[in-house]
């Protein structure tokens, strides 16, 4: 049953589509994650806010998802912090009634006719097409990972699953003694300082609870360095030598035999080096989804191909398409974060868009992220930069480096921004580090 849930992540579930939606809407937004529900409500607000209220159903979303996660929380389910159940919401239930919701998925983009074909055989016109559909989650590209994953048995988990996050914090609590594992791929993944939250949190726990002498933590990673942002990347680094904790760089994770408790892993020249564990906690490698890929909005990779600071579509034909989140080509962190950035921009140029065919030129997104980077119970390296891997620190001021972990930045992860994020983030009425009050895009 495991093994099955994995395989099929929701975006590729089949469920036949709502009636709710006309055959031609004036906003189509494709996903009802945090970018998607985020956007939607925000796209709606904006027009309100300009007196031009939009009537109900001009703004639509499509995902098949029965159920939408706090994703970022499932570090939390994982530290044994948090009950997953609670980090998770039924999607119709956060989608308001003036927003129109096909229970469907997307097969078939056709950006020049502004249409799209869903699973159920439907085609959506749309004056406004807005891609928020996020991440492929590879769990099989990993030989015995998938097996492993569905042993209560194997000591092998993933923060990165709803079915197995739970599954972490038991092994956590079970394991005495031996190897502990943790593992990142090479290349992009959502909210890439998860791989080593968990691992600091487990080493913490360890400590805790007088096993950390009878266990070696150890951290194998794809990247060649802790972090991207080379000021975080420094503490982290110099923290994780701090606490005896083995890192192998450049080792990437390809092969999980679960009977003989060996994961395999590749150098960039090819070579494989194995090691022996007692526990192991996996990072899957991540990417594009299908649909996305094989369709005309794909760059190279696969990502949808819009402008840094608009958000915008880079083909000029496909002038009125949008995207954010984890499926656009945006060169900053995948996180909950960088939508609070994206979001209020996207709308802003939808919203100008539609009034004068062009986007809002202050309107641009910065590349403003955050990675809330859990160092143990109690503490958090609170990071934030833009574009170009600069530092941006929102509390600079007060706490004057946000690279040392603080109690304070701990609360904000555990207990505030899981209640911020569905009391207003997914309702469209929360902008990151600017709380409630959504920027400012025309001049004085």
């Amino acid at each position: 049953m495991l093994l099955s849930k994995l395989r099929h992540v929701p975006h590729r579930l089949v469920r036949y589509a709502s009636t709710d939606v006309r055959d031609k809407v004036k906003v189509l937004v494709v996903g009802a994650g945090s970018g998607g529900l985020s956007v939607a409500n925000q796209i709606y607000n904006r027009f309100a806010s300009a007196g031009q209220k939009l009537s109900d159903g001009d703004v639509a979303i499509i995902d098949p998802a029965e159920f939408h996660h706090y994703q970022p929380g499932w570090t939390l389910v994982g530290s044994g912090l948090k009950n997953k159940t609670a980090l998770r919401r039924r999607v119709e239930d956060l989608i308001p009634s003036y927003i129109s919701h096909a229970v469907d998925s997307v097969t078939t983009f056709t950006p020049k006719s502004s249409s799209l074909t869903t699973a159920s055989g439907r085609t959506i016109s749309y004056d406004i097409l807005v891609v928020a559909a996020g991440i492929k989650v590879n769990f099989d590209a990993i030989e015995g990972l998938p097996k492993a994953l569905a042993d209560p048995t194997s000591a092998v988990s993933s923060i990165y699953s709803y079915d197995t996050c739970d599954k972490t914090w038991g092994d956590i609590e079970a394991f005495r003694s031996g190897k502990a594992v943790f593992t990142q791929p090479a290349g992009v993944i959502k909210c890439a300082g998860a791989p080593q939250k968990i691992m600091w949190m487990a080493w913490d726990r360890f400590r805790q609870t007088n096993r950390g002498q009878n266990v070696d933590v150890e951290f194998w990673t794809g990247m060649p360095t802790m972090f991207s942002v080379p000021k975080y990347s420094k503490a982290l680094n110099e923290l994780r030598e701090q606490r005896g904790i083995r890192g192998e760089f450049e080792h990437n994770l390809v092969s999980v035999d679960s009977a003989k408790r060996i994961a395999k892993f590749k150098k960039p020249d090819g070579s494989i080096v194995e090691t022996d564990y007692a526990m192991l906690h996996v990072t899957p490698p991540m990417g594009p989804l299908d649909f996305i890929k094989k369709s005309p909005l794909a760059d190279s990779v696969g990502w949808v191909d819009v402008d840094n600071g608009s958000l915008r579509h880079k083909n000029p034909e496909f002038g009125n398409v949008f995207a954010l989140g984890d499926c656009s080509s945006l060169p900053t962190s995948k996180t909950a974060a960088a939508i609070t950035g994206q979001a209020p921009v996207l709308a802003e140029n939808v919203f100008s868009v539609l009034e004068t065919g062009d986007v809002n030129k202050l309107a641009i997104y910065d590349g403003y992220t955050s990675c809330p980077l859990l160092t143990g119970y109690g503490e958090l390296m609170l990071a934030e930069f833009l574009y170009g891997l600069k530092p941006s620190e929102t509390f600079a001021s007060v706490v004057k480096d946000q690279a040392i972990p603080r109690r304070v930045f701990y609360n904000l992860k555990k207990d505030f921004f899981p209640w911020v994020y569905f009391s207003r983030m997914v309702k469209g009425t929360w902008f990151g580090r600017q709380g409630i009050l959504p920027p400012k895009f025309t001049s004085a």
